[in-house]
C-alpha cells in the first residue's frame, strides 16, 4: 500500500528486531507500512544510534510513527530530545523503563556483568532520575503486569511488574496515555492485545475503551 502510514520499530537490549517480526506483521494487517530500526545495542554509542535512526526517519514519507520496546523506547525518547523537529506522527513505548531499571542496576552489580551492557544501556537503563515528556507529539505507554521474565532472576521487583520492568518505571510524566496489560516483558511482543492497543493509539491517539 503506497499510501500506508509508516511505522518504525526499535528493539531492546540484546535483541535485533527479529523478536518483533510477528508484531510488525500484525501491524501491517492494520494498514501500516512497518520498518525495523536495528542498532548495535551492546556496542553502539548514543550518538551512533541516534544518527542512524534519524537518517532512517528522514528517508520515509512523513509523518513517521515510532514504536520502541524496552531500551528501544529510550532510544526513541533520546532521538526526539536531540531532534525535536523530526516529522513524527505518534509514538508508542512498550515496556520501556523511562525512569531507569532496577533490574539493570541489580545485574550490573554482579562481577563481570558489565559485558552484558554497553555505553547506550549504561546511560539509559542505569539512570535514577525520572523523565518528563514535553514534546508536542502524542505518546502512549504500554506496560505489562505479568511477572514472568528474565529480570526477576536477579532482583525481586515490587508489584506490579512484567518480570523485568515495573509498571512505575514505565510511567512518563507528560505522556498522552498509559495502559497496563496482562503481558510479560518479552511476551508483549507476541500478544494480540498489545498489537490492538498499539494500532489504536497510532490511528487515533488513544487506547481502546473498554480495556481489553
Amino acid at each position: 500500500m503506497p499510501d500506508a502510514p509508516t511505522v518504525i520499530t526499535a528493539h531492546g537490549l540484546w535483541n535485533t528486531g527479529l523478536e518483533a517480526t510477528l508484531l510488525r506483521h500484525r501491524l501491517a494487517g492494520h494498514g501500516f507500512r512497518v520498518l525495523q530500526f536495528h542498532y548495535r545495542s551492546l556496542t553502539a554509542t548514543l550518538e551512533e544510534a541516534i544518527a542512524d535512526f534519524r537518517s532512517l526517519v528522514l528517508e520515509q514519507p512523513p509523518p513517521v510513527h515510532l514504536i520502541g520496546h524496552s531500551l528501544g523506547g529510550l532510544v526513541v525518547l533520546r532521538l526526539l530530545d536531540l531532534n525535536p523537529t523530526l516529522p513524527i506522527g505518534r509514538i508508542v513505548l512498550l515496556g520501556s523503563p523511562v525512569n531507569g531499571s532496577a533490574s539493570a542496576r541489580a545485574v550490573i552489580k554482579i562481577p563481570g556483568a558489565s559485558i552484558f551492557f554497553g555505553p547506550l544501556a549504561d546511560a539509559e537503563l542505569l539512570r535514577s532520575e525520572p523523565r518528563r515528556w514535553s514534546h508536542p507529539f502524542e505518546l502512549g505507554v504500554i506496560a505489562g503486569d505479568n511477572p514472568i521474565s528474565f529480570g526477576r532472576l536477579f532482583n525481586p521487583l515490587p508489584e506490579p511488574n512484567d518480570g523485568t520492568v515495573t509498571v512505575d518505571e514505565t510511567r512518563l510524566e507528560g505522556a498522552t496515555a498509559h495502559r497496563v496489560l496482562p503481558v510479560s516483558h518479552t511476551g508483549m511482543m507476541l500478544a494480540d492485545s498489545v498489537v490492538r492497543e498499539t494500532a489504536s493509539f497510532l490511528l487515533t491517539g488513544r487506547f481502546s475503551d473498554p480495556v481489553p
